[in-house]
């Protein structure tokens, strides 16, 4: 497994190169609704987050980065992390899906950072899923997570991608009202269960809000970062400075 380690200069870094240059250049947007942090700050917090597209992490690191306080580390598939193994300096411990000792070590590991107060970020899916995949399926990981963390508060949280009249996607991350229960009292298999139907229910919603706001901002949704101009809209610059001309010269 490979651990994470933190660098609080790397992580300003990476956050700098995220907002002004690497997630302004491939989106038209990122906005998010609700509050990052949970109420209660003195219990710790259990992120769980569908799981459809390889920048989900880099957009998560960066609305915490932006709106959220610092102590989150985030799961991260082990031959990802160990081609960019960088990603450790920003909060990433691996998982090895491949190995069932490995699973283990770095649930343990997980555990070990909630019980020091610290934010830990899951796919419980346990791999990358079409946006529009129904049912929602988690692995029981997250089970044996709250079982041995029964304090814990979990933040469901949905990730969703839009395409409308824009060249690039507008993407919203919807934080939810944090779930509280005595998880140790509900089992592992209930927990999995449980929370896989309270996240699809939400990414439901979030669906259903995007389609009917497609080409212009989300009710409620909070804009964190605007994207360079694409193409189309250069284009149209261009069309308008051109119409300008033809009426100035005449022509």
């Amino acid at each position: 497994m490979i651990p994470a380690r933190k660098s609080k200069w790397f992580e300003k870094l990476l956050s700098r190169y995220n907002e002004h240059y690497l997630l302004r250049r491939h989106f038209h947007r990122l906005a998010i609704r609700g509050t990052i942090e949970a109420p209660d700050l003195e219990r710790s917090v259990i992120f769980i987050m569908n799981h459809s597209s390889w920048w989900d992490g880099l957009l998560v690191y960066q609305a915490v980065r932006m709106a959220g306080q610092q102590g989150h580390f985030f799961m991260m598939d082990e031959k990802q992390l160990s081609r960019y193994r960088f990603f450790s300096r920003a909060g990433a411990f691996s998982i090895d899906k491949e190995s069932l000792q490995g699973i283990l070590q770095s649930l343990r590991y997980a555990i070990e950072l909630l019980k020091s107060g610290n934010s830990v970020w899951v796919y419980p899916q346990g791999d990358i899923y079409h946006l529009e995949t129904r049912p929602i399926v988690f692995q029981s990981g997250i089970g044996y997570i709250l079982e041995r963390c029964p304090n814990a508060v979990v933040q469901p949280v949905t990730a969703y991608y839009t395409m409308g009249s824009n060249q690039k996607p507008d993407v919203t991350l919807w934080f939810g009202e944090p779930v509280q229960r005595d998880w140790q009292a509900i089992g592992r298999k209930e927990i999995a269960s449980e929370l896989q139907g309270l996240l699809e229910q939400q990414l439901d919603n979030h669906r259903l809000q995007a389609i009917d706001a497609i080409d212009r901002p989300l009710e409620s949704f909070r804009t964190l970062i605007n994207g360079t101009r694409s193409t189309s809209e250069a284009f149209d610059t261009f069309k308008r400075r051109a119409a300008r001309w033809f009426n100035f010269s005449g022509q």
